[in-house]
């Protein structure tokens, strides 16, 4: 199981805004339930317990104390909400597993249903779709050590979230946004004449490495063996190597062996389960999938009454 901290993704006040956005959105300014006004009286107390319905990786469960302490501050019942987890974010789960109880005021419990689950649904979704890529690198033929890792093709607000949510499912985090590492891009260079490129890259990177505070890596992107040979002569930390096939791939790596020693290449581009465990024995450091985060399908969770 991963080594994980939310705190290290999203901090207490970042947290505490999009918990109040998603009771904006489900609470309304007037923080009401009117089906549950309806329904249920105001002292009503219950119990209800989280259960998963399909196999995959956990993810959210760090979230849900947060969550429960702003539906009591929002709906202001007594006694308080109490979250009792049974497994924690990480954690592999089967159909049917118990994942956490919820016991006190019944509006509250109903209050905090949708948004608890569409936080676990979704980030579970992608720690297991994260945890499949990983897992079909690792029992690959090859002796690989190909690391599986996010893009920045995430959700609007829920980027730090969803990153969590990799990490738990054994990825490893790409740069987290356009201010903390350098990767130039084919639309950077477009501009650059090819006379230029070489002389371009390398000022490029060594300003990079002189910057306050320092990047977390420098990164090139190239789509053509013969713009890998110009890129590594600039010694950037990480060369991507876009849309390749296999044997590309395995000749940018021999490549790299002889030209670039050091520098990390990166698989990229229309990676699937089918074909990625392919890619990993090409002998490339890191693989970047795109499809963990934006395309991972919700695991089904549930809230069941008892």
């Amino acid at each position: 199981m991963p080594d994980l901290s939310l705190e290290a993704y999203i901090s207490t006040a970042e947290l505490t805004r999009l918990i109040g956005i998603a009771l904006d959105e489900d609470l309304g300014p007037d923080r009401r339930d009117i089906t549950s006004e309806l329904m249920i009286e105001p002292d009503q107390q219950g119990q209800a317990v989280f259960r998963s319905r399909q196999a995959g990786r956990l993810c959210g469960m760090a979230i849900l104390p947060a969550l429960a302490e702003a539906i009591d501050d929002a709906l202001k019942f007594e006694p308080a909400l109490k979250l009792e987890p049974t497994l924690n974010d990480g954690a592999e789960i089967a159909a049917g597993d118990k994942l956490a109880t919820l016991a006190g005021p019944m509006r509250g419990i109903l209050a905090m249903e949708r948004i608890a689950l569409n936080l676990l649904t979704h980030l579970s979704g992608i720690a297991s779709q994260t945890s499949l890529y990983v897992t079909a690198v690792e029992q690959s033929l090859s002796q690989t050590q190909a690391k599986i890792c996010d893009t920045r093709k995430t959700l609007p607000g829920l980027r730090a979230l969803e990153k969590y949510a990799v990490a738990a499912g054994g990825g490893v985090n790409h740069r987290i946004g356009l201010y903390d590492a350098v990767l130039i891009k084919d639309n950077h260079l477009a501009h650059i004449p090819a006379d230029q490129l070489a002389t371009k890259l390398t000022e490029a990177v060594n300003h990079a490495r002189h910057r306050s505070p320092k990047p977390a890596f420098v990164e090139i992107e190239v789509d053509t063996l013969e713009q890998l040979r110009i890129v590594l002569a600039a010694k950037p930390d990480i060369v991507l190597l876009d849309n390749m096939n296999p044997g590309q791939l395995l000749e940018a790596v021999m490549i790299r062996d002889r030209q670039g020693e050091g520098v990390l290449l990166e698989a990229s581009g229309n990676i699937t389960l089918e074909t990625v465990a392919v890619v990993a024995g090409t002998g490339v450091d890191r693989i970047a999938v795109g499809a963990i985060t934006h395309s991972a399908p919700a695991l089904d969770i549930g809230l069941d009454i008892t």
